[in-house]
């Protein structure tokens, strides 16, 4: 089977995978979530015409310095006035507090001398002042937040102000996540001389926590078709199956043959891409099945460039990753026939405008797909495409940035 272009197998794992049903789940569970249909104001805010300030609700045309005011009454947040200001009164007010009819100005009481039953005022007031009119935030019906939204703590807030106790969002996908091998030992543990920490499944259910999705982990299988048949069973109905390592050629690594035992239907393996050759991806009845490539660096990467965008795909999110632009420390090589992804460092800026400088990138001196401090201490990963020529310290490149 020759090796597949990144773009291609990308569009091959996305062609037809929609974003997951909707579902309704309360403000206080929302948090993370992504927005399914577009949402609209239940109700206007404010509902009345509010005081910005605290002082004294008075018509503009009675507000003038040596004045008296007469006092008949208060206005408080949850509790208004439910008279009417006439000529020469006012009345008091607080923050929040709904403005009494006849009134159209507040006179802050920094600027008021109040006595019995008395306001004077310092200076006048214009109409309108510290007066926040009903709806002068957002009116019933206004289409506030939009479908694919990011629900973080500004988006819910506003839900909530629009009077939504629930939100409807999409299924967080499940994404069951299986490590392969009897070399590997749960982090913690204690490794025998010729055993290693599985370190990849942490790494990947955090990426998927991260992208919208519901992370489960299956543990470790060991090399044997009958724990890895086992492991598979309990991955029944999952929207996605991760499985790391097992999925090369060597006399050891069966979990292609498990996968295809169980019923996997193999649309390809290998691809042309470094770190992360040997990436398989099939379907398992409605399971879409991504196997990733043991080596740590390599799972991570192929998890950021296939497993992400899956995951953006099925919450309702974009899931084109789209590259950014920046401008080598140093000098590369020339590519060979497959997509390069290097680790590198931010390393200072270009350019005189400090708001579009473009950053300086400096690869890793080493590249081996089993560093993964390496990896841990990159800012980005630079792109480079098939046969791509010799580029020099100062060549543009591009690059996708790493969160965290």
């Amino acid at each position: 089977m020759s090796l597949l272009p990144v773009e291609t197998a990308l569009a091959r794992i996305l062609d037809g995978v929609p974003p997951l049903p909707a579902e309704d789940v309360p403000l206080t569970k929302a948090a993370g979530r992504i927005l399914a249909s577009d949402l609209a104001a239940n109700r206007t805010q404010p509902p009345f015409a509010a005081s910005a300030m605290d002082g004294y609700a008075a018509r503009a045309a009675d507000v003038s310095p040596g004045s008296a005011l007469s006092l008949v009454g208060t206005s408080r947040a949850g509790e208004r006035f439910t008279g009417s200001v006439g000529a020469g009164e006012t009345v008091r007010i607080f923050t929040g507090a709904p403005v009494p009819e006849g009134a159209d100005a507040i006179l802050i009481q920094e600027n008021a001398d109040a006595g019995d039953n008395q306001v004077v005022p310092r200076e006048p007031v214009k109409s309108g002042a510290f007066v926040r009119k009903a709806g002068l935030d957002f009116t019933d019906g206004d289409v506030l937040l939009r479908a694919g939204r990011i629900l973080g703590p500004r988006a819910l807030s506003l839900a909530a102000a629009m009077n939504h106790g629930t939100v409807p969002v999409h299924k967080r996908p499940d994404v069951a996540i299986l490590a392969t091998g009897d070399e590997l030992v749960p982090p913690g543990g204690n490794p025998g001389p010729d055993q290693i920490i599985a370190s990849n499944s942490i790494g990947l259910a955090t990426l998927v926590s991260e992208c919208g999705g519901a992370p489960r982990d299956l543990g470790i299988a060991s090399d044997t078709v009958e724990d890895l048949s086992a492991k598979i069973e309990q991955a029944a109905n999952a929207d996605i199956l991760v499985t790391i390592g097992g999925a090369s050629v060597g006399d050891h690594d069966l979990v292609q043959s498990a996968l295809t035992g169980a019923g996997m239907t193999l649309d390809f393996w290998q691809i042309a891409m470094r770190p992360g050759k040997p990436l398989m991806v099939g379907k398992l009845d409605d399971t879409i099945v991504l196997g990733l490539p043991g080596n740590p660096v390599s799972a991570l990467v192929t998890g950021l460039v296939f497993l992400q965008p899956l995951v953006l795909a099925m919450t309702g999110q974009n899931p084109q990753i789209t590259p950014l632009s920046g401008q080598l420390a140093a000098p590369l090589p020339a590519n060979d026939h497959r997509q390069d992804y290097l680790r590198a460092q931010f390393v200072g800026n270009s350019g005189a405008d400090p708001h579009s400088r473009i950053p300086n990138l400096l690869p890793a001196s080493r590249q081996d797909s089993a560093m993964m401090a390496t990896l841990a201490t990159a800012d980005a990963l630079i792109g480079r495409p098939p046969h791509a020529p010799a580029a020099e310290t100062g060549n543009f490149v591009d690059y996708l940035p790493l969160a965290r």
